[in-house]
């Protein structure tokens, strides 16, 4: 058949190369409104809720039963499921309605009825609730510091340039299990050097990143998956009883939880009900609330490819979004998996978050080359900064970053492969060369950097779990090494481990260590003319790209 040119070269679009699907509510292939949804009910007696979305207290799986127990109000639930979907629907998106009766609301319902109220609103609707319904009043950003070689050294520069960029929390996680001791003390050094008061965790099993974390290696947890089918959870090896006590756990000593879930993980795993994305993911949320975790990281996350498949998959994932800020949750929206060839398509991805502002528009924008991703690759990275940048001045809308200059950089990464050096001397641990840290200063990734002795660095690894090294002791090798300032800085996050206040709602420490959260700096949108605006300081600093031609050369 004779082809048309237009379409030939249609056919060769980057957009093309994804994947899609039609919609397949029998296996869970669809992201709204699944025929098999079930329907809004509840039916509470003598305190206790007995019915929940059709099903009878004896019928429940251990999702059923948790979240009844423990997400839903029942003192409020009469007169919340009594309001239309669409009235709460209209009130997300009303100015004059305040956050805070929209959380009274939502404290009474259902996970079906949730998905009613969602399935009203258009993604414009979702970006105005968002902007709203948001827990912190300022945004903020999270980024991955990881690479190829688990090259502790340029864990430490990659972190202290994410930090000197802006990114308020920075996660790494490790391509061997056993460097992961070397990367989150890299990862927490690096950080302090390129700003005070950035919060860091390590990514990998659960009982080394408690342990991690116990020993004030690290300052937050956010991998503690939750899943919306019982059989999934199972196969997971957890229950959210399990996921409560870790939870709890982790808070004990001090540290920050946020949970992990999103859409698309039951179909990849076998078993969705037949029932939407929304629904699945709704389930989801609840059960984090009802743990008593403080937010969540959602948005599909790795398992965007999924959702991104179907129809309306994009706008499911700003609904979940937003059903996260509904319930008071924390929301870091993702943004973190590349899901497409199209650099169009991921850009409009992330605008949906971008524009209402999130507490942490991604939960993992790369701050390396894309090549250096353990976390399989970021919708962003390290060679989008400058765009990132540019939009955020174009819009004038503040996505948790600023521009820098190369001589800000270079200073601070050098700084960071420096102190990073100096720890591991006085530790004992494997050497770090002058050599080493020169070419992670001026590196773009690991293809630039020298090599590192694997099997050196993973013994002096476990030596060091074994010698039971803390974070005091990351301090006392700063201070005794001459690097007093990051030193004093590394002892404040340790501080704020004991006073507990950056466990609260969308918690972030500024660089004087005081804690900006949901609860004494709260989201107070309330249509135009008030909330967080982009303006003063800030604003000049975003207004500040380096390649602009500057009017005082004049």
């Amino acid at each position: 058949m004779k082809r048309s040119k237009r379409i030939e070269a249609l056919d060769q679009r980057a957009v093309n190369k994804d994947g899609f699907i039609d919609e397949w509510p029998e296996m869970g292939c669809i992201a709204m409104k699944s025929p098999y949804d079930p329907k809004p009910s509840i039916r509470v007696e003598n305190g206790v809720i007995t019915e929940l979305d059709g099903k009878k207290r004896e019928d429940f799986d251990f999702l059923d039963q948790f979240i009844a127990d423990y997400s839903i109000r029942a003192d409020r639930a009469d007169e919340s499921m009594a309001m239309s979907s669409l009235s709460i629907a209209r009130k997300i998106v009303d100015i004059e309605t305040p956050r805070k009766e929209i959380l009274k609301i939502i404290s009474g319902i259902t996970p079906a009825k949730m998905v009613e109220v969602i399935n009203h609103l258009n993604v414009v609707e979702m970006m105005m609730g968002m902007q709203k319904m948001r827990a912190r009043r300022i945004p903020g950003n999270q980024a991955h510091i990881t690479n190829l070689k688990d090259d502790p050294v340029q864990i430490a520069a990659d972190a202290a340039e994410g930090a000197l960029r802006g990114f308020r929390e920075e996660e790494t996680t490790t391509g061997v299990a056993r460097y992961a001791p070397f990367n989150a003390m890299a990862l927490l050094i690096g950080s302090q050097a390129g700003r005070k008061g950035v919060l860091t965790q390590c990514a990998v099993e659960e009982a080394t990143e408690l342990e991690l974390g116990i020993r004030g290696l690290t300052t937050y947890a956010e991998t503690l998956s939750v899943y919306g089918t019982e059989k999934v959870f199972i196969d997971g090896d957890d229950t959210p009883y399990s996921k409560a006590f870790l939870n709890s756990a982790y808070a004990s000593r001090g540290l920050k939880v946020r949970f992990t879930s999103g859409s698309g993980s039951e179909v990849l795993m076998g078993s969705s009900e037949k029932k939407s994305m929304l629904y699945l993911e709704c389930k989801c949320l609840f059960m984090t609330k009802g743990a008593g975790c403080q937010g969540i990281q959602n948005g599909s996350v790795s398992c965007i490819g999924v959702a991104a498949s179907v129809p309306a998959g994009i706008r499911e994932v700003m609904g979940e979004n937003l059903v996260a800020a509904l319930l008071g949750l924390e929301c870091a929206s993702s943004n973190d998996q590349s899901f497409s060839n199209s650099d169009m398509r991921r850009t409009a991805r992330t605008m949906l978050q971008f524009m209402p502002g999130t507490d942490f528009i991604f939960s993992g924008y790369a701050a390396e080359p894309n090549y250096d991703n353990m976390f399989a690759g970021s919708n962003f990275d390290a060679e989008d900064f400058d765009d990132y940048n540019v939009l955020q001045r174009d819009m004038q809308v503040d996505g948790g970053l600023r521009p820098v200059t190369e001589e800000e950089v270079i200073r601070v990464r050098s700084e960071a492969g420096k102190a990073v050096q100096a720890v591991f001397k006085y530790l004992g641990l494997t050497e770090i060369t002058d050599e080493q840290v020169e070419a992670v200063t001026y590196a773009h990734g690991s293809r630039d950097t020298l090599k590192r002795d694997v099997a050196a660095d993973l013994m002096a690894a476990d030596d060091m779990m074994k010698r039971g090294i803390t974070g005091v002791d990351v301090v006392r090798a700063l201070a005794e090494s001459g690097y007093t300032s990051l030193a004093d800085s590394i002892l404040s996050m340790l501080k704020q481990r004991v006073i507990g206040d950056y466990m609260h709602t969308a918690a972030i420490l500024d660089e004087n260590f005081q804690v900006m959260s949901g609860v004494n700096t709260p989201n107070d949108y309330l249509g135009p003319g008030t909330g967080y605006r982009v303006d003063g300081s800030r604003w000049e600093e975003i207004k500040a790209i380096p390649h602009r031609i500057d009017a005082n050369t004049f």
